[in-house]
């Protein structure tokens, strides 16, 4: 059975439904993006991470419900948008568009439902309601805040206490209105705050408070009951949302539902650096998705973020990224000749494999895939998962090399390959083949003849002309490559 560590227990347990009666269903929900700039790849790492989860758990026989929110409104929307003179809406929309295209040419395609924030305005006014009426929440000429001081377990995620709440400077609302300073924000009187700011572009909507628009946390709380009702089995999202976000989110749900938990198991990511700092414009590091696929196929970085375990810091930097990249590259050129042997008719007589040889290769197939089912399931253990990959890549060539592998057993290591790429997506998936030009291709003809006649100083004219071209030749054990060079 699967375990995954739990961030509110702070232990690994074995993953089974919040509710029995549900079989192998279960229901996943992660934040997703506020829609004011490009998604860079710390969004990426995230995204990435739970789409793995989400398809490995499918492919373990649960039912997944993934949802996702897209927070569509938002201070930082509002401010982009008064910043650019663009519709606040509009700006939303737009960089909204820009992150589904992103995730699309990253391979993630597991989410079941997005949800946006303003499409959920109804549920998030009556959860406010709820929580006045319980006297978890308080009005005040600004807006209605929540009192942390009426829920006791307030900061069981995080760790953190009522006090150090009040002392932190996370992304807490200010505002000299509110009892406690840890006390955060479920909806914004917008008209009662600031005329100017409805006049410049703040989106509002009716409530039974006057107009406003709702904060940063009850959006998910909101739309979660909605889907899920007020408890379910797996909330992710990247490590810096443990506090305030989604302290908040279980401070909110179980005050208002007298139930908890209100979700089993918190699943987090590591941050992402890069060269050792934060991301950020200011310091010229910050890497859109975009940016990224301009020079790098998709594929590259998804492997690049799985190979990490998701809990794990990941430091991000183009010296790294080569390695990732001849570590992908050695994965192809094995599934190449993976694949030249599965078609090989006679492969199996012309290699003569001993019994002995035989067997001792089945052995280490099927020890690599218990090791490696292993592996996932404890945690989703990619680091373990991928070293246990690349022993059996060494292995293979060396069975292949020996003539100790047979058809059927190349056949049943690529099945395994592709098994895994339905959760992983980097080993088959995204692998584009280059137009190579006829007369590239026609001087990697030529040189493998002379090559393979003996003919070196002629071959070496060839592959001269060849990189003169753009193009570089790499003979493998599978026969030569070609490659755009960069």
């Amino acid at each position: 059975m699967a375990q995954v560590y739990n961030t509110l227990s702070k232990k690994k347990e074995a993953l089974k439904p919040l509710d029995k009666a549900r079989g192998k269903k279960l229901r996943l929900f992660v934040c997703g993006v506020t829609t004011y700039d490009f998604s860079h790849i710390g969004h990426a790492r995230t995204y990435i991470a739970f789409d793995m989860v989400a398809k490995y758990l499918r492919h373990k026989g649960y039912d997944v419900f993934y949802l996702q929110n897209i927070t569509d409104i938002d201070d930082k929307i509002i401010k982009r948008a008064e910043e650019t003179g663009e519709n606040t809406m509009k700006l939303s929309r737009r960089f909204e568009k820009e992150y589904m295209a992103d995730t699309r040419a990253l391979g993630i395609n597991s989410i079941t439902k997005y949800a946006r924030a303003t499409s959920h305005i109804k549920e998030i006014i009556n959860q406010v309601e709820r929580l006045l009426k319980k006297g978890y929440a308080y009005k005040t000429d600004d807006g209605i805040y929540f009192d942390i001081s009426k829920f006791k377990e307030y900061g069981k995620l995080s760790g953190r206490t009522t006090q150090q709440a009040q002392d932190a400077t996370s992304r807490i609302d200010e505002s000299d209105k509110k009892r406690n300073k840890g006390d955060f924000v479920l909806w914004k009187e917008v008209i009662a705050r600031s005329l100017k700011r409805v006049y410049l572009n703040e989106p509002t909507w009716m409530s039974p408070w006057g107009y406003g628009r709702p904060g940063w946390h009850i959006e998910d709380t909101a739309i979660t009951e909605k889907f899920f009702g007020p408890q379910y089995d797996m909330h992710g999202g990247a490590q810096d949302l443990i506090f305030p976000h989604h302290e908040a989110e279980i401070t909110q749900m179980e005050a208002v539902s007298g139930k908890k938990p209100f979700v089993k198991y918190w699943m987090h990511t590591g941050f992402l650096t890069v060269k050792g700092e934060k991301m950020s414009k200011s310091l010229g590091n910050f890497v859109t998705i975009r940016d990224f696929l301009e020079k790098h196929p998709a594929r590259l970085l998804r492997y690049f973020v799985l190979k990490t375990h998701y809990r794990s810091p990941i430091d991000y930097s183009e010296e790294i990224l080569q390695q990732s990249e001849s570590e992908l590259e050695r994965l192809d050129e094995f599934a190449d000749r993976l694949k030249s042997e599965a078609r090989n008719s006679k492969s199996e007589t012309n290699s003569k494999p001993t019994l002995r040889g035989v067997a001792s290769a089945t052995i280490k197939i099927q020890n690599s895939k218990l090791a490696f089912a292993k592996a996932m399931d404890d945690d989703l253990n990619t680091p373990l998962a991928m070293s246990i990959l690349f022993d059996l890549v060494r292995e293979g060539n060396t069975q292949m090399d020996k003539g100790q592998l047979s058809k059927a057993q190349a056949k049943e290591i690529l099945a395994f390959l592709k098994e895994t790429d339905t959760y992983f997506g980097f080993i088959f998936w995204g692998k584009e083949k280059q137009a190579v030009p006829a007369e590239i291709q026609k001087f990697a003809d030529q040189r493998e003849q002379h090559r393979k006649a003996g003919n070196f100083q002629e071959a070496d004219a060839l592959r001269l002309a060849i990189v003169n071209a753009g193009w570089t030749v790499e003979d493998t054990p599978s026969g030569y490559k070609l490659k755009k060079l960069v």
